[in-house]
This record gives structure tokens, sequence and C-alpha cells, in this order.
């Protein structure tokens, strides 16, 4: 009798132990199984919950191996006038305007327009474009040009040969700027703007890595959204679910495994983005 007494008392201490440490993690960060609970993309890895906040990567959209996206005009390097200048891309097995087929594009924001170039000059905010050829309005300086090819519902393309980068000057600016473009970098993609309705429901977060990748034991990216931190060691989209309606805001940091931000101009960047209702 005692030997059961003694049995039962140690079964309720482990189990209140782990009741304990349960709610410590709660309160920190939460990582649960990678099971969907709702429809949706299907998670790739452990679903992170913290401050009312759930992100999970995911990697089940539609694939394009075979696309390929070039910038011709203007030429790496060039000197072109301050104003508009004129944008020509080259592409292969990619469509323009297409929309996405694949279920994501009912879960998430998704372009009417359809699929399309997104052009990010200087780590600003994107400019999608759905035709071959655009001007854009540029200041003098010295700049840095990225542009990837995008899903309907802004993903971007990640294969080596779905994006270009490149440095062009406008005018003749008195400083000139120093850019490797060798070393690891970092450029901001997604969330932007505001979101609307059903659209609040599933954020997708999504960036461009350029000379890196990500990994447990190398480089990450640091998320911290509205004060809440994940750790990204995937370079996929990523969903945010359990954003309050208003401005939420998103740092983003590319780290080294040591936790310090990755040398580079544009590997820490913080946005705003707006939710409302209706």
């Amino acid at each position: 009798m005692k030997k059961t007494y003694l049995l039962l008392a140690t079964a309720f201490m482990l189990g209140f132990a782990a009741c304990d440490t349960a709610r410590q993690t709660q309160d920190d960060e939460t990582r649960i199984p990678a099971t969907p609970t709702s429809s949706g993309p299907t998670p790739v890895g452990a679903v992170m919950s913290k401050g009312g906040l759930r992100v999970f990567a995911f990697d089940d959209s539609q694939r394009y191996p075979e696309s390929q996206l070039r910038l011709s005009t203007p030429p790496a390097n060039a000197v072109v006038q301050p104003g508009p200048v004129e944008f020509v891309y080259e592409l292969s097995n990619f469509q323009l305007t297409r929309m996405t087929p694949h279920s994501n594009a009912e879960q998430m924001a998704n372009s009417k327009e359809g699929q399309h170039i997104h052009n990010i000059v200087d780590n600003e905010p994107y400019t999608a474009h759905y035709k071959t050829t655009f001007t854009k309005e540029m200041e003098e300086g010295d700049h840095v040009v990225l542009s990837f090819l995008s899903r309907s519902y802004h993903e971007s393309l990640k294969h080596r040969g779905a994006y270009d980068l490149r440095m062009i000057t406008v005018g003749r600016p008195q400083q000139r700027m120093e850019f490797d473009m060798k070393a690891p970098h970092m450029f901001y993609s997604r969330p932007k703007g505001e979101y609307v309705g059903s659209d609040t429901r599933r954020i997708m977060l999504d960036f461009y890595l350029v000379n890196t990748d990500l990994s447990t034991t190398g480089n990450k990216v640091r998320a911290t959204i509205n004060g809440n931190e994940f750790i990204l060691d995937k370079w996929m989209p990523h969903i945010i679910e359990g954003l309050p309606m208003g401005e939420t805001t998103i740092k983003l940091e590319l780290i080294n495994d040591s936790g310090a931000v990755v040398p580079g101009p544009y590997n820490s960047v913080t946005r705003t983005i707006t939710l409302k209702e209706s």
C-alpha cells in the first residue's frame, strides 16, 4: 500500500512540474507541431506562437524552376539621366498577368492583375509591374536595383535565375555609394501597405536573400512583429496569423549565428502596415 501511495505521489509531482514548465514556455514562445489548424498553406517545421501571433513557414506554392528574368535596360553600372528611367526585362517560361494556379491565391492577399515583377530600388517598398517595359522616376545618385519574379499573391520565386541585382548611376552624384555585390544581402518584400477584410486573417511575410541562405547553424532572419521576436531559419515565405486591426510594425534583420546583424546597407529594415476590418 505504501508503495502504491509513493507511485501516485510521484506521478502527481511529475505532472505538476510538466504543467508548470508548459506555462513558462507558453509565456515565452511556444512551438507546436506543424499540423494546420485551419484551411490555408501547410506549415513547414514548427509553428511559432508568441504574443497572440502564429508564425510559420510554407513551401507548397506552384513551382516555376525554369522561369528566368533578366534586366536588359538599363545595363549594369549604367549612367542615366534623372527623371523617368526606362526598365526593359527579358523573361522566359513565365507569364505575366496569369493568376497563379494554387489555393494559396484564395488564402492571402492576391493581385487581381496576376503574376508580375517586383522592382526594388535601394530596398524601398517595391513597385509591381505587369509588363516587361515601364518607366520609373529616379533621383540623382547611385542606386541598387533588385528585380524578381512574383506569383500573383506576391510570393517571390527564389531560384538563381529568377532575380536580377545591379547598380546604376543616375546623373552625376557628388557622393558615390559603395555596394559589395558579393556580400550577403537581405531585401524586404512583404507585407506591404494596407490589408482589408478577409485579407487580414493571414498575412504573408516574404524577403529576398542574395549571396546567403538560412540555417539552424548559420545566418537567420530575426523578425520582430509588434515587439514579438521570431527567429526564421528557412528561406521560405512565412504566414503571420493573429495580427490586430490597426498598425503593425515589422522589423527584419539578417543575423549571424551569434545574433549580430550581418554587415550590409539593407540587412536591417523596419516597415509599418495597416489592417482594417472593412
